[in-house]
């Protein structure tokens, strides 16, 4: 599933108009996010965060699947 947001992770306000403004896709295709951004300056500021811990989350969709805990 990929999904499509539009709210600028740097200034948290709308892009209105999304297709005319920078965007980053994370995901391997199937999977993944378009993040949108107000400015390329806020896209080159997001690409240049490095988080300390970052983490991979993977679900189990299979009819299966018991929650633990």
């Amino acid at each position: 599933m990929n999904i499509r947001t539009t709210t600028d992770p740097i200034t948290l306000r709308d892009v209105p108009n999304p297709e005319l403004h920078p965007c980053v896709y994370e995901g391997d295709g199937e999977n993944g996010i378009e993040i949108y951004f107000e400015s390329e300056a806020n896209k080159q500021e997001y690409l240049s965060l490095e988080l300390e811990d970052r983490k991979v989350l993977k679900g189990d969709d299979s009819a299966d699947y018991v929650a633990e805990g």
